[in-house]
């Protein structure tokens, strides 16, 4: 059976993924003041990191048509999947939905299922490697996705933001607690929930200290390491990302491990310096 996944850009394809021919990206856009940005290959992060860091403003995300959904699931693929970030975090998730709807009014043995990712960045990526590893399974549809969905409940999103601008800037940080945070070098420590809303898990003073009580978070609630397969985004720091890739296997000796830089949506989110963990 042939297989297709639209995964939104807030999700990064690794080099194999995009070789494969089975992922498909569904861009979201980026407006930092009045500059707007797709969130494709043209994407330069560096450009991207000196035009927040100047702007007063939080840069605004917005996502894929249901149009552009239909277009990318109306294809020659036996099964089409689509997966999301976090609808708790964006619209993309109910874009794609109705994008589905539309195509099944045309098409309606179509055989297409959106997951609700939960999580964002890598988390996607993950979920998207599991979908392909169950198709080449040779698994029925409707098993693929019970499989992904139970997936999808086993995953935890930690990260670790190097910079509090973004979270002072969309409103979920005073001014005061950001300049008392970064005058003292506090570094939150965050998780998603299992409904996929962001929470502060920990803080550190330092850098190096939250990304320990990240890894020790991580050790703790990973079960079945030689199971797992972790993965890591990083903004504009694979330094950090390369340490706590190896902290990780000499502590747990996951399964498998791997580690890419941070597209648009997610170098928003995590802003430069951020690291993100999904296992």
């Amino acid at each position: 059976m042939s297989f297709k996944v639209v995964i939104d850009s807030c999700g990064e394809l690794t080099d194999e993924m995009k070789a494969s021919g089975c992922f498909e990206t569904a861009s979201l856009m980026i407006q930092v003041d009045d500059h707007n940005i797709v969130d494709d290959a043209t994407f330069d992060q560096a450009d991207f990191l000196r035009r927040v860091a100047a702007s007063p403003n939080c840069p605004k995300s917005s996502c894929p048509s249901p149009e552009a959904y239909r277009a990318a699931f109306d294809c020659d693929a036996d099964h089409v999947f689509a997966v999301t970030l976090s609808s708790k975090l964006s619209g993309s998730y109910n874009s794609a939905v109705l994008g589905m709807n539309l195509l099944k009014e045309e098409k309606p043995d179509a055989k297409v299922y959106i997951f609700d990712s939960r999580s964002a960045s890598i988390g996607e990526t993950l979920i998207g490697l599991k979908i392909q590893e169950c198709e080449e399974q040779g698994l029925p549809f409707e098993e693929i996705i019970d499989k992904v969905e139970a997936y999808i409940d086993s995953q935890m999103t930690w990260f670790v933001l190097e910079n509090l601008e973004t979270l002072r800037k969309n409103g979920r940080l005073s001014k005061v607690k950001a300049f008392v945070a970064t005058a003292l070098r506090i570094k939150p420590v965050m998780v998603s929930t299992p409904e996929g809303e962001i929470t502060q898990l920990d803080q550190a003073r330092g850098m190096n200290k939250a990304l320990v009580r990240m890894v020790d978070s991580i050790v703790e609630k990973v079960v079945n390491p030689d199971e797992t397969v972790i993965a890591i985004s990083h903004c504009n720091c694979p330094e950090r990302a390369q340490m706590v890739k190896e902290t990780l296997i000499n502590r747990i000796h996951p399964k498998g491990i791997f580690v890419v830089d941070t597209a648009g949506i997610s170098s928003m989110y995590a802003n430069d310096g951020g690291i993100i963990v999904v296992a």
